[in-house]
């Protein structure tokens, strides 16, 4: 047996290493859009192999059929195993950092094998000195080696699971804690109720009549997503406060204690003064926690002592936050004219079927031969079936490109071609290694453009995989103010680009946002809920955000 978040992984390393060793791009992109129809399935994975039926999966055909095949049958895939024997000793970690032709210099000079080898020759200066390297180039790798570091990417550490893949095994987490003896209540907590980006555990806080038996018979708690689940139990009437402090985060909870010691108030938690004696009645909720503080209720979202108490004090906090009912499009949705797995018609009955009023065909440029971007009479050739679908759908379709951000910042199409545009996503996908100031200059040179543009994931960062683009980012951000330009705030699961802290960074300068799905297939849209989650925790409004807005109105904003 074998989970599709697994097989998905595995299929997404292939293309990974296909990529690595220079193989034809469209056979790295077939493993990826299967990688991407495996994560959206809805039928049980094991079923469909067991009934010979995976080539029913639009992007399943015989080869991937095949490698999940084996991966169902013995876990491994002959498939990767030859891609790394295939490569240099040591390249899936020092991918990270340098190309396969530099990992074979430093191989065959230094031999090294391994990112601490690395750092240790870039710090004592030994790098430099191997054919194609210089001071500048061993400067640029160590930055990149602790920028890795520093994301948690570099070393072996605890278990993580991506948001996705763990909100997506909370039923299941739930169903058992509520199956407990005793048990009355069951909710997520901690960093996944916070949806944090990466979680190492999944916090479980169940009530029950005899909390020490619900946490005996707990033990050993399965695991969920790859990652621990840690359950713990209290009396019904002490859920609510316990709920608040096993969500965190504990500095938000701390300075909740600061805010009660100061007005006189004893939260009803175990770790705070004055907890109730038992059979007492406990708080309804956490609302009415908040209200003993006179202060309004601050969403898990906001709980990272960002400045959420303080501006709860004030009466500042917004209460406006973006939901996911809000957006009336979706934008940044791929198809086959690129690297979709869709026709444009199914993309827009699937928006349709979501309720939507609108999406835009954003396709990659033509620049982007990786993902088969669109060429200039591809494009008139879509703009055609845009119009004849138009026909057929009622939710508006409007037309409009992924752009590369070019290495001197310039768009991709000519001008006269963007301005017959509805909507432009500049993004960066190629030259992500440029040094911090020729980057820093590329994306401002790309936000002063005078096309009206949406800065595309920003910082190009992928979960667990690729850290973000080295750059000046409130320097970019002050362009974006200055410019004719919004930010997207871009759910692909394994993106959440920008992230929280740039979000707050962006609306400190009146920047407007884009919640976008990033999708690259029917089930891809329902990414944008990820997006609503990160918006949430950068804490954006419904008025800041340009995809809530009728479809006039989204044109008129955006209008290239």
């Amino acid at each position: 047996m074998i989970d599709k978040l697994t097989a998905a992984r595995t299929l997404r390393e292939i293309a990974r290493l296909l990529t690595l060793s220079g193989a034809d791009r469209f056979k790295v992109q077939a493993y990826d859009r299967g990688a991407r129809a495996v994560e959206g399935l809805v039928e049980d994975l094991d079923t469909l192999v067991i009934e010979a039926r995976l080539t029913e999966i639009s992007g399943i055909g015989k080869t991937l059929a095949a490698t999940l095949e084996e991966l169902h049958r013995t876990g491994k895939s002959t498939v990767l195993e030859k891609l790394e024997a295939a490569l240099p000793p040591g390249t899936r970690e020092l991918s990270a950092v340098l190309g396969v032709p530099r990992i074979k210099a430093l191989q065959e000079t230094l031999g090294i094998t391994t990112l601490t080898a690395l750092e240790e020759a870039c710090a004592a200066g030994r790098v430099r000195g191997v054919k194609g390297f210089g001071a500048k180039t061993e400067a640029k790798i160590l930055a990149d080696l602790r920028a890795l570091a520093a994301a948690g990417d570099a070393a072996p550490g605890p278990a993580r699971a991506l948001l996705f893949a763990a909100t997506a095994a909370t039923d299941g987490v739930l169903a058992w804690a509520r199956a407990l003896p005793g048990v009355t209540r069951a909710e997520i907590a901690g960093a996944l109720r916070r949806r944090a980006e990466v979680v190492e555990r999944v916090d479980v806080l169940v009530a029950a009549a005899d909390p020490a038996a619900a946490e005996a018979a707990a033990r050993p708690a399965p695991p969920a997503a790859g990652v621990p689940v840690v359950l713990r139990a209290v009396e019904p009437a002490r859920f609510a406060a316990a709920l608040l402090e096993a969500t965190g985060s504990e500095a938000h909870v701390a300075k909740l204690r600061v805010v009660a010691a100061h007005r006189g108030v004893a939260l009803d938690a175990p770790a705070a003064a004055g907890a109730l004696p038992p059979g007492a009645p406990g708080p309804a909720g956490e609302e009415e926690l908040y209200a003993r503080l006179g202060l309004p209720y601050i969403p898990p979202e906001l709980r990272e002592d960002q400045g959420e108490v303080e501006a709860a004090v004030r009466g500042t906090l917004p209460a406006d936050l973006v939901a996911h009912g809000d957006l009336a499009g979706a934008v940044h949705c791929h198809t086959l004219y690129s690297d979709g797995r869709n026709t444009v018609e199914e993309m827009a009955r699937a928006a349709e079927a979501l309720g939507l009023r609108y999406i835009t065909i954003t396709d990659h440029s033509p620049s982007a031969t990786y993902a088969s971007g669109v060429s200039l009479d591809r494009l008139k050739r879509q703009w055609e079936e845009i119009a004849r679908t138009q026909e057929k759908v009622s939710v508006r379709l409007l037309r409009g490109t992924e752009s590369d951000i070019l290495g001197d910042g310039a768009l991709d199409y000519p001008d006269e071609v963007l301005a017959d545009m509805d909507v432009v996503i500049a993004s960066i996908h190629n030259r992500m290694r440029m040094d911090t100031e020729q980057m820093t200059r590329r994306l401002v040179a790309a936000m002063r453009q005078p096309r009206f543009k949406i800065w595309g994931h920003g910082l190009g960062r992928l979960l667990e995989r690729r850290p973000p683009i080295a750059c000046r980012v409130e320097e970019v951000l002050d362009a974006v103010a200055e410019s004719r330009a919004a930010v997207e705030i871009n759910g692909d699961p394994h993106r959440l680009d920008l992230e929280p802290r740039w979000i707050r960074a962006a609306r400190a300068r009146g920047i407007r946002f884009v919640i976008s799905a990033d999708a690259h297939s029917v089930p891809g849209l329902g990414a944008l809920r990820w997006g609503v989650d990160m918006a949430r925790r950068g804490w954006v409004r419904k008025s800041e955000v340009l995809n809530t807005l009728g479809v006039e109105e989204f044109k008129a904003a955006v209008r290239p």
